[in-house]
């Protein structure tokens, strides 16, 4: 009966049948659950998305997934989606420790460092009546876009678009089942598209303090006129069913390389939600690497390729 079960929970797990496992095993008396038991169901609440229950019920074999490093990786991703980092950070180390070179748990330790290392730089922004990106709007407005943009012949042609009507964006909206980030909309209406100055996002190396910086080419605006346009020739749907990278969102920028693409993340949000910015490398088997917790601090940690970082205004 056991062996039965068990097969029968794989079967469930392989058929995202997550709602099964844990109607199975609760129905078995709490006293006569053990450990495999509990990881089934502990995992199932993980896809379920149901993290706080999953935490409640791996602790209850804390002792005996000491040494396991499935057990540690998967407590450790209910933390992650809780956003308790620090505890999140213990558990992944763990794993690493019990199981080196684990791909799926370095990456979780660098979303980790990048996103812990975010904190400092969001409260180191002075406070002001307009958010960073409305003011960085301000300063582009006010020079006709000759700081943050980089309008050279190529850009006007390929890339910049009119500002968009509220039509407009809502009928890109409806063809991409996503809504877009305000302040990206909000960014297109000064400057819809086109390739910025500053194109380097730098971005920590798992496990340790070193950086590497990934190049964009541009973002795309929001229409369908201009072959690099949310909706145009080469845009987003284009870009995800051509390359097959996964459907987690929209196409924000491409990339020099043509394996390596920027994207809203929709996945710790609904498609109406405030989207991360993540970077997708199809050579590395669609790696996600998180880049920022939303479009806004991207823009801001777009930086020169020697690494110097434009102010406010958009000066060096």
């Amino acid at each position: 009966m056991r062996e039965e079960l068990l097969e029968q929970l794989e079967e469930w797990h392989e058929e995202d049948e997550f709602l099964e496992i844990v109607n199975a095993v609760q129905d078995i008396p709490a006293d006569s659950r053990d450990y495999v038991l509990i990881n089934h169901l502990g995992r199932a609440l993980n896809n379920l998305e149901r993290y706080e229950e999953a935490v409640e019920q791996f602790l209850t074999v804390a002792e005996e997934g000491k040494e396991d490093p499935l057990w540690h990786y998967r407590i450790g991703l209910a933390y992650y989606y809780l956003e308790q980092y620090e505890d999140a950070r213990t558990a992944f180390e763990t794993a690493d420790r019990l199981e080196p070179g684990d791909e799926d748990t370095q990456e979780f330790l660098g979303w980790i460092q990048s996103k812990t290392a975010e904190k400092p730089a969001v409260e180191e922004v002075p406070s002001a009546p307009e958010s960073p990106v409305e003011q960085l709007h301000l300063s582009i407005s006010d020079t006709e876009s000759t700081d943050f943009w980089d309008d050279n012949n190529e850009a006007l042609e390929k890339w910049v678009l009119p500002s968009p009507t509220d039509e407009q964006i809502e009928s890109v909206e409806e063809r991409l089942v996503f809504k877009l980030p305000r302040a990206y909309v909000d960014m297109m209406k000064v400057h819809n598209g086109g390739i910025p100055r500053y194109r380097y996002i730098p971005v920590s190396e798992a496990g340790t303090a070193e950086q590497r910086l990934i190049e964009i080419s541009g973002i795309l605006g929001i229409g369908q006129e201009k072959k690099h346009s949310l909706c145009g020739e080469e845009g987003s749907r284009f870009i995800i069913e051509q390359g097959g990278y996964p459907e987690i969102g929209v196409v924000l920028c491409k990339c020099p390389s043509d394996s390596e693409i920027i994207m809203l993340d929709y996945r710790a949000s609904d498609n109406a939600g405030e989207p991360e910015v993540v970077h997708v490398d199809k050579e590395d088997n669609y790696k996600i690497t998180w880049l920022a917790p939303d479009f806004d601090t991207f823009v801001r940690s777009l930086v020169a390729e020697d690494n110097h970082r434009p102010n406010i205004d958009g000066s060096i």
